[in-house]
């Protein structure tokens, strides 16, 4: 099996090595693995900051682009693997084998998705663990409830990617929800929980930065049902930041 990961950078010189060098020593067992990393034309060092790992970097796109999601369906499709996994500039793999585990759970299963649970880590750098996503086995009902997994451990086919399309690029945070509601939810490809932390993921996300952004993103979650023909639940939009919640437990 061979797995492509794309790392999504723009302006990441203070983080990106510990992103490129958690890929590079992934113990390479039942995988191999192509690294792509698509930037948009960083005015940084992020590049340079990359020059340590270059030799274990299959391809580098550096060029600008319209957005986050327009830079992942760039390394989408410039991946080759049989499997792609998304990790950003400023998230890590928790440890040395994580993708080994994935590649056996894709074996094991032979589902279209697997996914594992990620832990928030303090900005600062320390490691410090502040949130604890656990997600738990696949229900595809699970969704009306708000549930959805972690995007950055969250491994899929390339031939599901082919079939069912990219990230939408009329959302500006929530098409990492969107795909994934679309692909589970309303296609119904298997999906497989590998139940281990997989990410570790710096706080600061956009979407919940304030409660303004968290509105917007709420509205765009909203859209994401309409957009592929579904209907959530009258309460599926209010329990879905309601779940994360519980991560701080």
């Amino acid at each position: 099996m061979k797995i492509s990961i794309v790392t999504i950078a723009y302006n990441a010189e203070a983080t990106i090595a510990d992103a490129a060098r958690s890929v590079m020593t992934q113990v390479p067992e039942g995988f191999e693995l192509e690294y792509i990393v698509v930037d948009g034309a960083s005015t940084d060092g992020t590049l340079a900051a990359l020059e340590p790992y270059r030799n274990g970097i299959a391809r580098i796109i550096s060029e600008p682009d319209k957005g986050l999601y327009d830079a992942m369906n760039k390394g989408v499709r410039a991946a080759t693997g049989d499997v792609v996994g998304i990790l950003n500039a400023d998230d890590a793999y928790a440890d040395e084998r994580v993708l080994a585990r994935v590649a056996a759970a894709f074996a094991a299963s032979d589902a279209d998705s697997v996914y594992g649970d990620l832990d928030y880590v303090a900005e600062d750098g320390s490691g410090r663990v502040v949130r604890r996503w656990r997600s738990g086995a696949y229900r595809r009902g699970a969704f009306l409830g708000g549930w959805m997994p972690p995007h950055p451990a969250f491994f899929l086919r390339r031939a599901v990617y082919e079939q069912h399309g990219l990230f939408s690029l009329d959302l500006r945070s929530a098409a990492d929800y969107e795909l994934m509601l679309r692909m589970l939810f309303k296609h119904r490809i298997s999906a497989t929980h590998v139940p281990a932390v997989l990410v570790k993921m710096r706080t600061g996300g956009v979407s919940n930065a304030s409660w303004a952004n968290r509105w917007r993103a709420n509205r765009e979650d909203r859209r994401a049902w309409r957009m592929n023909g579904l209907r959530p639940m009258p309460w599926t939009l209010i329990l879905k930041p309601l779940r994360k919640v519980l991560q701080w437990l």
